[in-house]
């Protein structure tokens, strides 16, 4: 499958949905795609991985960055990820990536709190 980060909006928050394999050959494009919406300034962001169909261990190296990178610009990050997707959500328990990354099913709307 081809990998491709869409830029589009997401609960009309700037969004980047990412479609196919997220490892070492493609997490520098992410990253890359991530930097460009940052220096833009967004309050809050989604990164949405409902499309993505293999995390390594590459990819949840560039999430964690990326989550570490949004909070220290005061940007807001949702990850989006459905429980259904199961090759991604593997990678995510296994790790215990969600303690440093934010990742919820469905997208909040903007300036609700995150519950626990």
């Amino acid at each position: 499958m081809l990998f491709d980060i869409e830029r589009t909006t997401a609960s009309g928050l700037p969004s980047l949905s990412v479609r196919g394999e997220l490892d070492l050959a493609t997490a520098p494009q992410l990253m890359e795609a991530m930097e460009s919406l940052l220096s833009q300034q967004p309050r809050e962001m989604v990164l949405d991985l409902t499309g993505t169909t293999f995390l390594d261990s590459s990819g949840a190296r560039c999430l964690a960055f990326l989550a570490r990178r949004a909070a220290a610009a005061d940007v807001a990050l949702q990850v989006v990820c459905p429980r259904e997707n199961r090759p991604v959500w593997l990678v995510v328990d296994l790790l215990e990536l969600h303690s440093l990354v934010p990742i919820a099913e469905t997208v909040r709307e903007p300036g609700d709190e995150v519950g626990p």
